[in-house]
């Protein structure tokens, strides 16, 4: 069963001129393996802004809780390149709370804007 269902956008350059401004932010909203490629280059601001569009959607998904962490929730690189959602801490007591078993996300990045859908499936608690 669909407990929520989340989207979000992001202008790609704006959130990258963000990152470029303010000291600290890339740091503060993702996890080390996050702002990096599997093969250890830096994200793009295109990725970086899907991941952010993410994380937004998640806490949509969520009911859009004020007390989520953003490392609580890290998008992760799965088989053939499909982006995955983990969850841990503040997100992942939300998500079980809601009765979450399992989370749906897809990404995308086209004309200047990312986009992000995140689906929270489970059984209602």
């Amino acid at each position: 069963m669909i407990i929520g269902v989340g989207i979000d956008v992001c202008p790609v350059e704006r959130f990258a001129a963000s990152l470029t401004r303010t000291p600290g932010l890339r740091d503060r909203l993702f996890t080390a393996d996050e702002q990096q490629t599997p093969s250890g280059a830096s994200r793009t601001g295109e990725s970086l802004a899907a991941r952010f569009a993410a994380k937004e959607a998640l806490a949509k998904a969520l009911g859009a809780p004020g007390d989520l962490h953003w490392h609580d929730a890290e998008v992760t690189v799965g088989e053939h390149g499909r982006p995955l959602l983990t969850v841990r801490g503040t997100v992942a007591r939300r998500a079980a709370a809601l009765g979450v078993t399992h989370l749906h996300v897809s990404l995308s990045h086209d004309g200047g804007i990312a986009s992000a859908v995140v689906i929270a499936e489970g059984t209602p608690a």
